[in-house]
Order: structure tokens, then sequence, then C-alpha cells
């Protein structure tokens, strides 16, 4: 598949997660705004109602104490009066409510007859006992006329009482507040609203009055206020305000079942970055196991062929077989199979690696030894190309516990990419360098050649990486050397660091934890 095509999906589907994700989370930002409106409607609600609670309340007192004592002041006068003509018995009570000056501005009286049954025949009592019963009954709307007066008049006092007497009262004497709370828990509970919540009643100019015993602030900068007696003069006015700590747990608990959706979502969003990122590697893997299959034909095939073609000349009797040109093509075909010999070894070395079959015969050696043995061997190599070979042994406890193989093949490679990566335009300048402090052993490699870019140097101990050189073919290999190197140190428990300028050259430092008596 084509990398402009992964980009495209890629971006398409990261496009439709992130979208899902923002729509996810604005309904949850709107379901939480609107719970927040709704708490908000209850408890302004239920302030409301305890409000008014307070109000209807302090009404009843004064009503009951002001009936109560205009029942006391009132007077009844009874009379009866008995006709001598008839024998009519009238009798008649009468009620009235008098002021302290002595005022009545309330009265009512009820009159009843009654005729004596022993002087009257039984028909004429039935016929005159139901004049009685519509005299009683014109009676009874007279009396529910004159209690009605009489009610109004006592209302009229009272609210007389409430707006010119109970103002006047402080806060304190006027409410109950343990009643105001039980009164708000109530109505919050019954609009739907059961969490803590602290109390506080203070005057219109700002005096706290009351405070419930176990408040705090947390939560205080949601907070809730009711005017008290909102009819009275502004400065007679009280002000509940109440806040709750838990307000947001509240509103979140309202959206909570929103929250694993929103974890799927973002455990899809991770899982489709790893999957996009382990896609790029892996085609950049096949890209270069591409590269390593084209360069290992290509380097396979020169040996092969100056294999072929001196097999070739031996075989052709045409050509002229004297012993220097048969000690030539045995020479040649000697080196060419050697060179295969060490390139099949090298993929079989990271072939092994890979496979953790890797089996290491370690044994204690001198690392300063080791170097200089190895420069020696390629002092020739150097030369050749009209470079030197230069050392700088400084360490002093030098001992090393390590496979001799890998790690000679491992500063080999090193040192064979300083010849390889030489500067062309200036002789090659190789410096082996050791030194030591009390926990570690290091030596480095360094060079005067080609030099790697900051952008390639992060990467070239990746397997099968391989600096990009243009159109120049004129080194060769399979990307593997560096990889090698970088998995025999960590592998000695050592660690292996590569500082590089373009042009001015590379340096490889290598440290090994010292070999100790134990």
């Amino acid at each position: 598949m084509r990398k402009s095509t992964i980009w495209t999906i890629a971006v398409v589907m990261g496009l439709s997660f992130l979208g899902l994700l923002y729509l996810q989370l604005s309904y949850i930002e709107d379901m939480a705004k609107m719970k927040k409106e709704q708490f908000d409607e209850s408890v302004n609600r239920a302030l409301y109602q305890a409000s008014r609670n307070l109000e209807l309340n302090e009404t009843l007192r004064y009503l009951e104490k002001d009936v109560n004592e205009t029942e006391r002041r009132a007077f009844k006068q009874d009379s009866v009066a008995i006709d001598g003509l008839d024998g009519t018995i009238k009798q008649s009570h009468q009620f009235a409510v008098a002021a302290d000056d002595g005022t009545v501005y309330s009265s009512f009286q009820l009159k009843t007859f009654e005729i004596k049954p022993a002087s009257v025949p039984k028909a004429m009592i039935l016929r005159k006992d139901k004049n009685s019963l519509a005299e009683a009954s014109k009676t009874m709307q007279e009396i529910v006329r004159n209690r009605y007066v009489y009610q109004k008049a006592l209302l009229d006092e009272v609210v007389y009482s409430i707006l010119y007497t109970a103002n006047e009262k402080p806060l304190k004497e006027r409410v109950n507040f343990k009643m105001l709370d039980l009164d708000i828990r109530e109505a919050l509970i019954n609009n739907g609203i059961d969490i803590p919540y602290h109390l506080t009643v203070s005057t219109s100019d700002g005096r706290e009055v009351y405070r419930c015993p176990d408040y705090t602030d947390e939560g205080n900068e949601y907070s809730y206020t009711q005017p008290l007696f909102r009819n009275d003069p502004s400065s007679k006015r009280g002000v509940v305000k109440i806040h709750f700590p838990e307000m947001s747990k509240y509103i979140f608990s309202g959206v909570r079942f929103m929250i694993p959706s929103i974890v799927f979502t973002v455990v899809l969003i991770i899982t489709f970055i790893f999957t996009i990122v382990v896609i790029f590697r892996q085609k950049r893997y096949s890209e270069m196991k591409n590269d390593f299959v084209n360069n290992m034909t290509h380097e396979l095939k020169t040996p092969i062929a100056s294999i072929s073609l001196a097999a070739q000349m031996l075989n052709d009797d045409s050509v002229t077989k004297n012993e220097h040109m048969m000690k030539h093509l045995g020479g040649v075909i000697g080196d060419e199979s050697k060179r295969l010999r060490f390139l099949v070894e090298k993929v079989l070395q990271m072939s092994m690696f890979d496979k953790k079959d890797a089996v290491f015969k370690k044994k204690e050696l001198d690392l300063n030894e080791l170097l200089e043995n190895i420069a020696n061997s390629f002092t020739l190599r150097v030369e050749h190309t009209g470079g030197k070979i230069m050392m700088d042994i400084g360490a002093v406890d030098s001992a090393i516990f390590v496979d001799e193989v890998h790690f000679s093949n491992m500063i080999h490679n090193l040192m064979d990419n300083a010849v390889k990566y030489r500067n062309p335009d200036k002789p090659l300048e190789l410096m082996l360098k050791t030194w030591n402090d009390d926990k570690r052993l290091y030596f480095s490699i360094q060079d005067n050649g080609m030099g790697i870019k900051k952008e390639n140097l992060k990467k070239i101990f990746e397997k099968f990486y391989r600096v990009h050189t243009g159109n120049k073919h004129d080194v060769k290999g399979f990307g593997l050397g560096l990889a090698y190197v970088k998995k025999v140190v960590d592998l000695h428990q050592g660690e292996i660091k590569a500082e590089s300028e373009l042009g001015k050259g590379t340096k490889f430092t290598i440290s090994l934890p010292v070999l100790t008596e134990d």
C-alpha cells in the first residue's frame, strides 16, 4: 500500500475519532449545564417555599394571639321575655367585641321563639313549628353574616398588628432558625435535592445573625440567597443564604454514565494511533529489507563474478598459465571467497541475535592489548589509503570480561566503517583512546571522515538502516554493522554513544563495567 493512501486513511479515521470524542464531550457539557440549571431552579424554589412558610407561620402566630386576646375581650348578653297574651317565650343572645377604649366594632344578635305546647292544639303547634324553622333559618343567615363581619374585624386588627408591630422586632426574635432549617431541608427533598448544605441568615445590611453549627466555606462560590419578609421595609428584611459543598458531585452524578463511552473512545484513539505507528514502522522495515536484499544481491554478485571469471580463465586452454598467473588467480579466488564468507557471517550473526541463540564464551581480556592488536592488523589497510592510526592508552584498570570473537568483530566493524566512510579529500586519521573512572572503563574510536547529519545520527544503530548518500554507490553494505555493534555492547552491559559532525568526522564512545576481583 502506498504511503499516501495510508496517510489518507489515517487522517480520515483520526478526524472521525476526534469528531466523535468532541460530540461526546459537548453532550456531557450540555447535560451538566442542564443539570446545573435544574439544580438552581429547584434550590430557588425550595428557598422561596421556606421563606413563604416563615411568613405564614408568623402570620398564624399573630392571628392566634390576637384572636385569643379578642375573645377574652368579647362579652355575651342573654335576655328572656314572656308575652302574657299568648304565652310566647322570647329568648335572645347578643355577642359584642369592644376595643380597649370601649368602642364596639362588631356585634350580632340571635333570636329564637317558642310557643307553649300546652295552650296550643297539636295542629297549630305543627303549623307554628314550621314558621319557627323558617325563622330559625333566617336567624342563622344573619348569624353567618355577623360572624363574617366579626372575623373580618379580627383579621383587620391582625394585619394592622403585623404591618406596624411585627417588623419592629429584631430578626433573631422573628425567625425560628431551626424551623427555617427544617423547612429548607424538607423543601429541597421535595424538589429532588438531598445533599448536605450550609446555612446562614443575615440582615439586609450584611450582619450575620445565624450560622449552622457545621458551617464551612467549601463550595461557597456557588451560593443561593432568598430575602425574608420581602414585604417589610428594606431595612427590616432578612436574607437567607445556603451553599452546597458537594454540588459538583451532584452535577457530575448526572453525567457519570457517559464516562465509559469517553474511556472507550480514548482507548480506540490510542489503539488507532498505535496501529498507524506499527503500520508505518512495518512499512519502513519492509523498505529497509528490500534495500537489504538489493544490496546483498549486489554485494554477492561482485565476488561471485570474480570467482567465476577466475575459474573460466583456469579452464580456458588459450590462456597461458604460468606460475605468476596461477598464483594471481588463486589469490583472487581466495580473497573473494573470504569476502563472501564475511558477508554471509555478518547476516548469520544478526539472525542469530534475533533468535536469541547467541552463546557468549566470555573470558578475561585486557582492553588496551586487544585494541593494539586490532590496530596493528588495520595499519596496512589504513596506510594504503594514505592515513594513519594513533593510540592514546590511558586506562589503568583495563581488564574486561567479554566474548573475544564478538567483541573483536564489534571493534573491527567500527574501524572498517571509519575506512569505508573516509573523506577522499584528506588522509584518514584514526584515533583509538582508552580511559577509566571509578566505575566504568571507556574506549573511543574517532575518525576525520565524512561525518553524519544530526537527523540521521539517532537512527544509525537500527537494523538495515543506511545513511542516504544520494546517487553515490561507492560504499557497499547491508546496514547491519552498527546494529551488530549495538547488540554486542548491550549484551556486555555496556553503553555506546555516537557523536558526529558532517564533513568533520565521527566519534564512537563505548563504556563497559570495570572488572572487579569478585
